[in-house]
């Protein structure tokens, strides 16, 4: 008991430090803006509206590397000294999902294909199956599972401080599952991974100073995803499902609703697009913050049922009704497939400058409060004459 609160403590602590070193080396390296190899991250965030100037703010990538690093090197001191050792299936756990977020690092700092990307999860998930309790098949099935779980968590973190706040909710309640099954190596790990999480939250609180990136959100999903498996391997199939599923309803939520509304509109599904879950509550006129409270709450909703099939508390016929709010969710993509993403290379118009006529009314961008006009900048440096 006393281990978990000081692990807890530490973790966040760790991240919380380790995520502001890194935002202001990122800023120094210039991976907020400008040429160069770290000028790959800063791409636009399309959850992010355009600012009075027409042009999305742009956040650093790479506050993955904290909370990857923090519940690492917090976990591994926990079995190192014997406090709490992890196991072979949680070590093996802890190693695959170091190997997703340097996967996802490569992707944030350079132009990675998808192909690769796809391959090192899927790798790490055929390491981190229990195929002595799942068989072969069902090995298999489940690494397909976790790549998926995986991929979802991703677009979580298009949306100021959902990723973290998801993750915390899901990591404890998963937290208390692994205990229920007397699992304390697992339990301690995510217990673990959700202060780290609440340590970056400090920094991603909308409006956010730093993202995850790949590298954090798919080093969170990998480990929620490879944990559930390892929790429910042994659980009968009815209660191990339910449970699972309710568990991951939100990225559930939202790839159903991305799958629904992308073939839907015939767009590629494969394609990024502002589709996603968190820009429709933008776009429906949530704020960031309003967006991260519903997202947590649905979580929280989820998380709750999920533990309460794994305590006994309830049957594993109440996950139908998640998956019955997961199917309304995809039905209002059906109905509304979303917004055609730009083209690559195509620039939304601007609009011009308006020069008011001489004795005429001001207007546009030349009307100063003051009752003054104020030409525009190229006309005032003199590139622009008006007669």
């Amino acid at each position: 008991m006393l281990y978990g609160i000081a692990a807890a403590t530490a973790a966040l602590l760790l991240t919380a430090a380790l995520t502001a070193l890194l935002r202001s080396l990122a800023l120094r390296l210039g991976a907020a803006g400008g040429p160069g190899l770290l000028s790959a991250p800063t791409r636009p965030r399309p959850s992010v509206p355009p600012g009075p100037s027409g042009r999305e703010r742009r956040v650093p990538l790479l506050g993955g590397i904290a909370v990857a690093g923090a519940t690492a090197l917090v976990g591994c001191a926990g079995d190192w000294t014997g406090v709490a050792p992890l196991g072979p299936e949680t070590g093996r756990l802890l190693v695959a999902a170091l190997v997703v977020a340097l996967a996802g690092l490569a992707a944030d700092l350079l132009p990675v294909p998808a192909v690769l990307r796809l391959t090192a999860v899927a790798g790490a998930a055929v390491l981190a199956v229990p195929y002595d309790a799942l068989g072969v098949p069902g090995g298999v099935l489940a690494a397909g599972w976790i790549v998926l779980v995986t991929h979802a968590f991703r677009s979580l973190d298009q949306s100021d401080g959902v990723l973290g706040t998801v993750g915390v909710v899901t990591a404890f309640a998963l937290s208390g599952c692994a205990a229920a099954e007397v699992m304390d190596g697992l339990a301690a790990l995510l217990s673990v991974l959700a202060a780290a999480l609440t340590g970056f939250l400090m920094h991603a609180w909308p409006p956010a100073r730093i993202a995850a990136g790949r590298c954090g959100s798919q080093f969170a999903g990998f480990v929620l995803a490879s944990a559930i498996v390892l929790v429910h391997a042994e659980r009968p199939a009815g209660p191990g499902f339910g449970a699972a599923f309710a568990l991951t309803a939100v990225v559930s939520a939202d790839a159903v609703l991305v799958l629904v509304s992308r073939r839907r509109a015939g767009r590629p599904v494969l394609r990024s697009a502002p589709d996603h879950l968190v820009h429709r509550l933008r776009r429906a006129g949530l704020t960031r913050q309003g967006v991260m409270v519903v997202m947590g709450l649905a979580a929280f909703a989820g998380a709750l049922v999920g533990l309460s099939i794994d305590l006994g508390w309830l049957g594993a016929r109440a996950a139908l009704w998640v998956a019955g709010a997961v199917l309304l969710v995809g039905a209002a993509g059906a109905l509304r497939p979303g917004p055609r993403p730009r083209r690559p290379g195509v620039r939304p118009r601007s609009r011009p400058h308006a020069i008011p006529a001489p004795g005429g009314p001001a207007t546009g961008a030349a009307h100063r409060p003051g009752g003054l006009l104020r030409p525009p900048a190229d006309v005032a440096n003199g590139a622009v004459k008006v007669p």
